[in-house]
């Protein structure tokens, strides 16, 4: 048997040149920069906490004996077929499941289950059909699972709208999703602008929670590490939970803990991926641990939902590699493929049987997982090559090294009048505010008013979303006093230049991002040759251009073991940092148990694929693991998405 996917690699590697001319070298390499280490620590297992969601879920269900219908959120139907499917809500006598829509139910059944987030707008809904039912004198059992825990304000709306008595309502305590190995999700996307935009931080104690679940499994902390306001406060909420329950003294299973803010890092999420699962992000937008690749990628008629995981052998060497490397080790795989099929050939009956039984499955299943990875590449560059990518790439480059700005702002120009995408607009819009501190406010009116023009007007409020955020904003003329810091700082002694310069900071929010750059050294200097194939530092995942900067300042904090030395960076970053020595100072001694070589990282407010690749080269070269808990994992397109002015 022929594979053609032989062919179609080389004519990729052909293509990959195209848009990443300094690719050359790499492509036919098969140095791949993440293959596992040796003297890797074991991870904890995650699969346990998929086992504790789905037990506390079927003995909620059982409270509500015999059949019933089950109405579940748009948003929870991914998460929960990953821990509960159909066949086993089935057997729990659950008869017939729905979505959410907020519209009259056909349901039946004298008994409806309701599996949802503690939103207002949804109780509401719930407590209309309660009453719709009244009305029509039908007589049904109502229960509530509220997921991951109820709000005093949706008991109230139940009070209010006349039916509290009517319902029961319950908690399901579903704080964590394994998305693998090493990724944790509390699945919250709205976690990002609740918080962040509009100031709501109920969810401040769900991530609280989170981190006490993990405490509770896994074993207690040595050393608590983080930066930001949301930080400190989840930090704050999980201490209290802490010292309200019971203290079990067991071996941890991992010791350190790193909170972050998002909003200590806006320009990593707003750069274009690079990284192959990064890349798969952006473009077929992975859900919850899978994605749907269309038919331009299986050259069928038919979608397929395919699970992005460590366990699919060819995406696990891939995931975070460059994407000009990807090409080389794919042609590799398919050619090695090959050679395994033609094995069979001049086999007798019993070798033949062997072969059959003990190999011919797992060359199939990576046969078919190689083509559509293949099929994903191919797809990939098609979409890249036609957006002029390679353009966009060097714009980017330019805004994070500060050079050629005017350059930068005729293309973003020309972007925003040729309405190429309206989303990557505002993405370079906002990328270029936060590098360049703010935009000069002829360039802000200017840009502003053509965005609109191409756009709508309706996206004003967006632009004062972005300004809140500290995204996009004009540069205000007091800044210009931050001139003057240094000439006062001769006549007056410190202490008084401290108090001025945190007036002058006061009057306008600064992003700081070129001197927070040349402080952490995030932009290597521009004239050196980046090996793509062999990466020096965590820059590769940015194609050598740029250093995330929350995965620095991680990086900084573990080898000082502290922020110490790093106060002219918290500075520039608005403060809010700590660091607190927890309750397990007996695994302190034991400094290389694989306990102390497992740091868990958490983002409040979104993670990209990029920081978990970034992340994995750090532990690699540090001879650690790094486990990431998010609140959800974003992108540029989601995280301003959530801000645009006609958000639900």
């Amino acid at each position: 048997m022929q594979l053609p996917l032989v062919g179609v690699t080389v004519m990729l590697e052909r293509n990959v040149l195209q848009v990443y001319p300094a690719a050359e070298s790499v492509v036919g390499s098969l140095h791949m920069a993440h293959t596992e280490w040796r003297d890797a620590p074991e991870l904890p297992d995650f699969s346990l906490l998929k086992r504790l969601a789905r037990d506390q879920l079927i003995f909620l269900l059982e409270q509500l004996p015999g059949k019933k219908d089950l109405f579940i959120d748009a948003d929870l139907m991914s998460p929960l077929d990953r821990i509960a499917n159909v066949t086993i809500l089935k057997q729990h006598e659950v008869d017939k499941l729905y979505k959410v829509e907020l519209k009259p139910i056909v349901s039946s059944s004298d008994q409806l289950c309701f599996l949802i987030r503690p939103r207002i707008q949804t109780v509401k809904w719930i407590s209309d059909l309660v009453n719709a039912d009244k009305v029509a004198g039908r007589f049904r059992r109502y229960k509530i699972i509220f997921t991951p825990q109820k709000f005093y304000a949706c008991e109230t709306v139940l009070e209010e709208q006349g039916v509290y008595g009517d319902v029961t309502t319950d908690e399901w305590n579903f704080y964590i999703l394994p998305l693998d190995d090493d990724i944790l999700s509390l699945e919250l996307p709205e976690f990002f602008r609740d918080n962040f935009l509009e100031g709501d931080q109920r969810w401040v104690t769900t991530a609280g929670s989170a981190l006490h679940l993990l405490q509770s499994v896994y074993g207690s902390f040595s050393k608590v590490y983080g930066i930001g306001r949301c930080a400190k406060m989840v930090y704050e909420s999980w201490r209290e939970l802490m010292e309200e329950g019971e203290q079990r003294t067991r071996q941890p299973e991992f010791a350190k803990v790193f909170l972050v803010d998002r909003d200590v890092d806006f320009v990593t999420p707003l750069c274009s991926q690079v990284v192959y699962e990064g890349l798969v992000d952006d473009l077929f937008r992975i859900k919850c641990g899978s994605v749907e690749f269309g038919p331009d990628v299986t050259s069928s008629d038919k979608s397929i939902k395919v699970m992005l995981n460590s366990q699919d052998k060819v995406f696990s060497e891939i995931r975070n590699e460059h994407f000009s490397n990807v090409f080389g080790f794919l042609s590799q795989k398919a050619k090695n493929l090959q050679t395994a099929y033609d094995k069979r050939r001049g086999m007798d009956i019993q070798q033949m049987k062997a072969f059959v039984s003990d190999e011919l499955k797992g060359l199939k299943q990576e046969h078919r997982l190689l083509s559509l990875h293949i099929g994903a590449s191919e797809s990939m560059m098609k979409k890249k090559t036609k957006q002029d990518f390679q353009e966009l790439l060097k714009t980017e480059h330019s805004l994070l090294e500060g050079f050629e700005i005017r350059e930068c702002i005729t293309y973003i120009e020309e972007h925003i009048n040729r309405q190429v995408s309206m989303i990557d607009s505002l993405r370079l819009l906002c990328l270029l505010s936060i590098t360049e501190n703010g935009l000069l406010s002829k360039d802000y009116r200017s840009l502003k008013a053509q965005y609109l023009q191409s756009y709508g007007i309706k996206h004003l409020l967006t632009f004062a979303n972005l300004r809140q955020l500290g995204l996009l904003e004009e540069q205000q003329a007091g800044e210009t006093l931050t001139v003057m810091e240094s000439k006062v700082g001769k006549l007056v002694n410190d202490k008084t230049v401290g108090k001025l310069t945190d007036a002058f900071s006061s009057l306008a929010k600064k992003s700081n991002f070129r001197a927070l750059s040349k402080r952490l050294a995030l932009v290597p200097k521009s004239g050196e040759e980046y090996d793509l194939r062999v990466p020096r530092d965590m820059a590769y995942v940015f194609s050598g251009a740029y250093i995330p900067l929350s995965c620095k300042l991680i990086e900084q904090v573990l080898e000082r073991d502290g922020w110490t030395g790093l106060e002219e960076v918290t500075r520039m970053l608005n403060g809010q940092e700590f660091a607190v020595t927890g309750g397990s100072s007996s695994s302190e001694a034991r400094n290389k148990t694989d306990a102390q070589r497992i740091v868990l990282v958490m983002f409040l407010g979104g993670c990209t694929f990029s920081e978990i690749s970034a992340l994995r080269f750090l532990g690699k070269e540090r001879g650690c693991r790094f486990i990431v808990v998010t609140t959800a994992i974003t992108n540029s397109a989601r995280l301003l998405e959530a801000l645009l002015d006609n958000h639900a």
